[in-house]
């Protein structure tokens, strides 16, 4: 179903807050055909996809308790560019965590990701925005139980302590995976790689593993892999001498 679609389908759900308050979706007004239009100018190609174009004009997001507000029009919006160079802004949790939309250079809506400062980590959270409203809807059923709530209260935490979910860039450039080595045989030597290509709901890495600099992160022109600088270890010399 496209995401118009299925936000039709969950107006009429009654959900309960953890306070026992009742509530339902509140639609935000949707947008006109010149306002998309302005939309479209910062997407790489200039174009808004025509599913996405319906919803717009059919709202413009959502009210959703748990959530600051759910936007389909964020675009440009989050920054973060050395991950995700074009992207829509969907939702806050309050705590400056952010779910978000990757937009690919062919101008594609595709996965939405769940991007946490504390733990730095980036999580794989729906395969589209189309199911990323049917997570919604679980969270506002299901609570705890739910795959937002799951991803937001303990995948987190396990990729951080866990699993940081990165290939050494030795074992990616002896990999028979193709679009894998090569990408590794472009980068620096102190580099790791994180791969989300194909991988499931609640996969991710720990962006922040190896410090807040993101400046020289790089990404897959066209494909979810990204290389992380991995900062190299000064010996006791050259800390001593300043090098």
């Amino acid at each position: 179903m496209a995401p118009k679609e299925i936000l039709q389908s969950i107006l009429t759900e009654q959900y309960v807050s953890e306070d026992g308050d009742e509530y339902k979706v509140e639609l935000k007004e949707g947008l006109t055909d010149e306002q998309i239009d302005e939309l479209a100018k910062v997407l790489p190609t200039g174009k808004v996809p025509t599913e996405i174009r319906e919803l717009l004009k059919f709202a413009s997001g959502f009210e959703f308790f748990g959530l600051e507000e759910v936007t389909f029009d964020g675009v440009g919006q989050f920054g973060f560019e050395e991950f995700f160079p074009h992207s829509v802004q969907l939702a806050g949790d309050g705590f400056g965590n952010f779910w978000i939309l990757d937009v690919d250079k062919n101008g594609n809506w595709g996965n939405v990701f769940y991007v946490c400062h504390d733990p730095a980590v980036i999580v794989k959270h729906s395969d589209n925005l189309a199911q990323f409203i049917e997570h919604v809807n679980d969270f506002g059923k299901n609570g705890k139980k739910s795959n937002l709530d799951i991803i937001h209260e303990k995948v987190v935490m396990n990729i951080w302590s866990k699993d940081n979910g990165f290939i050494e860039l030795e074992n990616a450039k002896l990999s028979s995976d193709l679009t894998l080595k090569n990408f590794a045989l472009s980068l620096p030597e102190n580099f790791v790689i994180a791969d989300l290509r194909n991988k499931q709901n609640q996969s991710g890495f720990a962006w922040g593993k190896f410090g807040p600099n993101i400046d020289k992160a790089k990404r897959h022109e066209t494909e979810l892999i990204w290389g992380i600088e991995k900062p190299v270890k000064k010996g006791f010399l050259s800390k001593l001498f300043g090098r």
